[in-house]
């Protein structure tokens, strides 16, 4: 994926925040397009499909929703309908963003790929479904891999499934056959500039304590894949660490209020909020610039003023054997660098020096 700035990819991740109205998602995508984010998300499943009738919710969950409603109940009015999709793709294309949505279920894995999103975002809770995870690889579409709740063993074996997806066209028979795949260094080799991995806490919001931000260089260092973040934590404070951290890749959620009801947001970004947070970002893309440690541009002629030369300090006369006691620093504008002063000291003075005075070079 490249944004559209040719620097870190930005996620809107609108999620469920349309609550499931057709103009609510309508305006999360204008918002996300106004904030200047690279492309707008949301998420597709059927309720049915992805909990079961007991599902119990998450604490978050809660406590942002009717206590008494059930996770399944809940999901089904926070669906997005498949007859929406086309029509929010092509007004987020009008609005020069891209469009994506994530899947939770085959069919709507099937049903998404028929829209031609440009890559695949494989959500936290989906890490370990071997299945799913497979068919997201089988599509061929690049992948970026969210690892909320993981531990870096299953990160791997999430990789390993993958790599078996990228290799052959049949699922495995059993993990075995995967692990071998994943011993082939060519397999390996596939993942490099096709999978991202998001470091992730699934908490919403995520407590600062529990952020772990350096996660992020294990994973990097770990698997050797091009890492990003993406946040939970209220507030961009995180979101913009990551990016000086090396993330290449930002998912932040966001809402048009928080005070509406739902699950989310609480834990998102207002418009105004993600704008700020994106060219935050965007100056900071700036301000890291290269590694080379030279004088910048804007800095010759503050060097030139700055800087101290080698001056009289009090009258010499010419012919005079310098001594230190001669010689001292001050900014003239030019003449011997300071550094210069000690070499200086024993010389006998080709001329007459007046206090203050800038040695010649």
């Amino acid at each position: 994926m490249k944004s559209s700035h040719q620097g870190v990819y930005i996620i809107a991740e609108a999620g469920v925040n349309h609550n499931g109205q057709r103009d609510m998602a309508f305006a999360l995508v204008d918002a996300a397009a106004e904030s200047g984010a690279d492309a707008v998300k949301f998420q597709t499943f059927d309720a049915a499909k992805l909990a079961s009738k007991t599902a119990p919710k998450a604490a978050y969950q809660v406590k942002n929703t009717d206590d008494a409603e059930s996770q399944l109940a809940m999901l089904k009015k926070l669906e997005l309908p498949k007859e929406w999709h086309l029509d929010i793709q092509q007004h987020a294309r009008r609005r020069g963003i891209e469009f994506l949505s994530t899947a939770f279920d085959t069919e709507s894995l099937d049903f998404l790929t028929g829209l031609g999103m440009p890559f695949f975002k494989v959500p936290s809770g989906e890490l370990t479904n071997g299945p799913l995870l497979w068919q997201f690889a089988r599509t061929q579409k690049p992948l970026v891999l969210s690892t909320g709740m993981a531990t870096l063993s299953e990160v791997e074996q999430g990789l390993a499934i993958i790599t078996h997806a990228l290799a052959h066209e049949h699922e495995p028979q059993n993990m075995d056959e995967v692990w071998r795949s994943w011993g082939r260094p060519e397999n390996r080799y596939r993942l490099l500039g096709h999978v991202t991995l998001l470091h992730c806490t699934s908490q919403y919001p995520t407590p600062w304590s529990e952020v772990n931000l350096r996660a992020m260089d294990t994973l990097a260092n770990a698997f050797g894949l091009e890492v990003g973040y993406s946040d939970h934590t209220e507030g961009a404070l995180v979101s913009i660490a990551a990016v000086a951290r090396g993330a290449k890749v930002i998912e932040k959620h966001f809402t048009l209020d928080r005070t509406l009801p739902g699950p989310d947001h609480k834990a998102s970004l207002e418009p105004t909020e993600l704008k700020s947070m994106i060219c935050d970002i965007r100056a900071l893309e700036q301000a890291l610039g290269s590694a080379c440690k030279a004088p910048q541009a804007s800095e010759w002629d503050t060097r030139k003023a700055a800087r101290q030369q080698v001056v009289a300090n009090r009258p010499i006369a010419k012919g005079a054997v310098i001594t230190r006691q001669d010689l001292t620093t001050a900014r003239s504008g030019g003449g011997l660098p300071a550094v210069e002063l000690w070499g200086r000291i024993g010389e006998i003075s080709l001329r007459e020096y007046a206090i203050g005075e800038a040695f010649e070079k």
